[in-house]
């Protein structure tokens, strides 16, 4: 199985889908409401963190530890 590559501009609804324990790591960023937003298909890590007052490189870097694990 190849390992999803995770960048800032990775879409949120991706990282869910693709990234086995994804989810947790969203939640613990941006909470609960990615997972019922239509725009998890269309916005990146890096709009998401922006919309939270958020940097995205700790998410990023959580993610690529995760998808190396």
């Amino acid at each position: 199985m190849a390992t999803m590559e995770i960048s800032s501009e990775s879409l949120i609804g991706d990282v869910i889908r693709n990234l086995p324990g994804g989810e947790e790591v969203i939640k613990k960023y941006f909470g609960n409401g990615c997972f019922t937003c239509p725009g998890m298909n269309m916005e990146s890590i890096a709009f998401g963190s922006m919309m939270h007052g958020l940097e995205p490189e700790p998410i990023v870097r959580e993610l690529r530890e995760l998808a190396a694990a």
